[in-house]
């Protein structure tokens, strides 16, 4: 008896461990016999830390997830050919085995091209030099190697038995990645790559089903899926195949450059809504957790450090309300109506226009979905002899084909407000040390520093030359001129970018950066006899996306000329000229990074806003377990280093254009990644992620590259913190969702309420900031009374809350009166945790 209750506990905890066949029909996925609906989300573990990972799983698990879904990174695994790395952040097999332990599924996106805004699409440079070798199309060198890597992940997590059909919690493989979106580039040698890599993938024998994401002609038994803001509309290629979306976009991804993207919880739960009302039964968040571009991950050219894409879990790893919370709410709506939803197809039909209603019926098991996909005006329908209002853009969700359990529209979930707090305190035995005495310096020599430097005749092009082993690549050559050479001279040069600075005879001329190829005219001054021209041209993340993708250029692809010469002829052409090359900086053959060095200088005048220089200080951990961020104000551009981890390249300086942002967003109508914007004419980002992990609570070097000249007694350590936790509730929404079964049991009629919880679990609601019953106004942060308001609504809500980590207060007039009569009211709260 006891053995069996020990069992039944297992089961309880860890139900994927005991999954040992996954199949498929056309209405879902089949594990152990039974369709399910499945709800996922995106987690790719090198952009967090082992340290992070069960923390992150655990909170998608509470917000509802059954799966976690990630890539697999082949550049991450295999720098070179034929050496594997999978430690750390690498450790993809304690990874599967801790979404395991939180009794989740896994999806496993071996592809193994990546995209992700990941460095060179995830594929390994070393691949581009294969002889004859073409990436992604039917090319013998590159299925052999294609074939081999993937056939390296499946064996590895056969070892471990991490497959569904061994035990384990893999229940899904995708082979590829959104070919489809650029196959017509490939002609019919694409057609015949698809073919050839699901029946590779196949072979693998597996046991689970691979699926090809935007691939409307994956071959059977391949199930091809959807991506984007939107799937409703998504029909799979077969009638034997589930209507499945692996990419439901969370928000977007930030460029340097570029305002920072948001997509509103109220769109993007109306997007998922409407994919399970029309047939959808298994869904993924791309990000849940978007994380962080360490080291020199990031793709693009261009992609931020950040890679937070305004997921439910941010980039730090801690919950974002209303958006995780709102979720969640959504995810229990629809797994109310799960047993209607894998028993039979939907049966959908138009309550007039831009009214859409659909059925789930079998027996005595009816839900119901309905959708009102007008973009401005609300409705009022009448559906099984009732009546429903349904705000504009939105869906309501029936999970007995009766009662309204959610709207997609009207969010229960409370939300908060979370800031990083400076640690600038000399006091504080956290603080970072600002003090010019307390760093030093080097600086990295201007042109060639390094023995194994390269001279060849004309302009190399740079990732052929690096092989992406640094963002870095000089071109150097000195010129001699024999007259006066004029106080005009410009060096015009022209490169493929993505940025470069420009120095002569040891001297900053000029910098330049663009996506595009870049086309600069630098003003000089150059003197008579020798004069030494130093190019620094670099990368910042490769290509990652699109057709041929792999064969985009970077570096000074010329012409380079001097214009404006008094000797002779105008212009010289320096292009065909002899240079010298020299890859990477001589402080990353050195191991600056790490600190350890001697080469430091601390006695001479500290330099700031000098390029080309190195910077090094030790300093104590912020106090605390709140997560850590630096601010970098005061430095320009570079890549940064805590305790020798990269924390990723810096670039405050990059500011974003002041056009296309709003002060708010109305989630009503279609999402575009260009729709929703904050943070214009601002850096796109100046705060820099770094892992506890990898803090000690003292003794910890931090060692800069700045590129173009900064002060780094300006930078900063700071602290996420909560600061206000809000929700606003009114008497039109559903009742709290966790009251559905309690309600329909007992037959009573329970009313909306406000909740709030104070997410750490040693905090309770320490005060009330705002409460106003009524018609009160505002967001989070900034609520206003309306014109009418109780005035019991503040001591009422501090006596239900102040001292408890969570509290629940009912939104109706028996609570709070009625200050205003015919209207319909609502309750907004703001209070603090501590």
């Amino acid at each position: 008896m006891r053995a069996t209750k020990v069992l039944l506990l297992l089961f309880w905890f860890f139900p994927a461990m005991f999954c040992t066949n996954v199949d498929y029909d056309h209405r879902a996925l089949v594990i152990d016999g039974k369709r399910r609906v499945l709800i996922s989300g995106s987690i790719h573990y090198p952009r967090s830390t082992p340290q992070m990972w069960p923390d992150l799983i655990q909170k998608s698990k509470g917000g509802g997830l059954d799966v976690i879904e990630t890539y697999v990174f082949w550049n991450l695994h295999e720098p070179v050919k034929g050496q594997y790395d999978f430690d750390g952040r690498r450790d993809l097999v304690k990874f599967v085995k801790t979404v395991a332990e939180a009794g989740l599924y896994v999806h496993l996106r071996i592809g193994p091209y990546a995209c992700a805004e990941w460095n060179y699409g995830g594929f390994p440079l070393w691949l581009h030099f294969i002889p004859g070798i073409k990436f992604r199309t039917d090319n013998e060198p590159f299925k052999t190697e294609m074939q081999r890597f993937t056939a390296k992940i499946v064996d590895i997590m056969k070892q471990e038995k991490l497959y569904a059909s061994q035990g384990g919690p893999i229940i899904l493989s995708q082979i590829e990645n959104e070919y489809g979106n650029i196959d017509s580039a490939y002609g019919s040698a694409g057609k015949s790559y698809i073919k050839w890599a699901a029946n590779m993938a196949t072979s693998l024998d597996t046991g689970v089903p691979w699926v090809m994401c935007q691939q409307g002609d994956a071959p059977d038994p391949i199930i091809n899926t959807c991506n984007g803001f939107y799937c409703d509309q998504f029909t799979p290629n077969s009638n034997t195949k589930p209507k499945m979306w692996t990419e439901n976009w969370s928000g977007w991804f930030l460029s340097f450059g570029g305002a920072v993207p948001y997509r509103p919880v109220e769109d993007l739960a109306f997007a998922v809504a409407r994919f399970f009302q029309r047939g959808g039964t298994f869904q993924n968040y791309y990000m849940y957790h978007g994380g962080t571009n360490f080291g020199r991950t990031s793709g693009g050219p261009f992609i931020a450090t950040s890679y937070d894409y305004d997921a439910p879990i941010d980039e730090y790893g801690i919950i974002r309300q209303p958006k995780w919370g709102h979720l969640k709410d959504v995810h229990k709506a629809i797994k109310l109506c799960e047993e209607a939803l894998i028993a039979t197809d939907p049966k959908i039909s138009s309550l007039g226009p831009n009214i859409e209603v659909a059925v789930y019926k079998t027996g005595s098991v009816c839900a119901a979905f309905l959708a009102n996909v007008d973009t401005k005006s609300d409705k009022t329908v009448n559906f099984s002899g009732n009546s429903y209002h349904l705000p504009a853009w939105s869906v309501s969700i029936l999970p007995d084909c009766k009662n309204v359990v959610l709207n997609t529209a009207k969010i229960n979930s409370a939300s908060a407000i979370s800031s990083f707090v400076t640690e600038s305190s000399k006091e504080d035995i956290a603080s970072l040390e600002t003090s010019s005495s307390k760093w030093s310096w080097t600086s990295e020599p201007v042109g060639i520093s390094k023995d194994d430097s390269l001279s060849k005749t004309g302009l190399l092009e740079q990732i052929n030359t690096t092989a992406d082993k640094s963002d870095y690549l000089w071109y150097s050559l000195s010129i001699g001129v024999t007259d006066d050479p004029g106080s005009q001279t410009v060096l015009h040069i022209e490169s493929l970018g993505h940025a470069l600075h420009a120095f002569i005879n040891g001297k900053l001329a000029g910098s330049q950066a663009g996506k595009a190829k870049l086309n600069v005219d630098f003003p000089i001054t150059l003197v008579a006899g020798e004069n030494k021209i130093d190019l620094l041209s670099l990368t910042v993340g490769l290509q990652n996306y699109g057709a041929f993708f792999d064969t985009r250029g970077a570096g000074i692809t010329g012409p380079v000329v001097l214009k404006g010469l008094k000797n002779g002829n105008n212009t010289l052409d320096l292009s065909s000229l002899k240079w010298t090359y020299q890859i990477g900086l001589k402080g990353e053959e050195s191991g600056l990074s790490s600190g350890s060095s001697e080469v430091w200088n601390s006695q001479s005048t500290f330099p700031k806003d000098q390029p080309l220089t190195w910077y090094k200080t030790n300093f104590e951990a912020p106090s605390g377990s709140n997560p850590v961020a630096i601010d970098f104000t005061g430095m320009r551009k570079g890549e940064a280093w805590v305790n020798g981890q990269s924390i990723g390249r810096y670039w405050p300086t990059y500011v974003s254009s002041n056009a296309g942002c709003t002060d708010s967003c109305n989630y009503r109508g279609p999402y575009t990644s260009s729709k929703c914007r904050k943070n214009c004419g601002k850096p796109s980002q100046t705060l820099y992620h770094v892992p506890r992990s990898w803090l000690k609570p003292t003794g910890n070097i931090l060692v800069l590259f700045e590129e173009k000249g900064g002060d780094p007694t300006q930078i900063s350590f700071a602290t996420k913190q909560l600061q206000s936790l809000c929700a606003h509730v009114s008497q039109s929404h559903p009742p709290q969702i966790d009251s559905w079964n309690s309600e329909t049991e007992s037959g009573s009629k329970s009313g909306p309420a406000l909740l709030l919880e104070c997410p750490d679990n040693n905090h309770v609601i320490s005060s009330i900031k705002f409460a106003s019953y009524g018609t009160p106004i505002g967001t989070c942060g900034n609520f206003y009374h309306g014109r009418c308001s109780s005035n019991k609504a503040l001591s009422i809500v501090q006596k239900a809350c102040i001292g408890s980590r969570s509290c629940s207060v009912d939104v109706s007039t028996d609570t709070f009166g009625d200050p205003c009569r015919g209207l319909t009211k609502s309750l907004a709260v703001e209070a603090t945790c501590a």
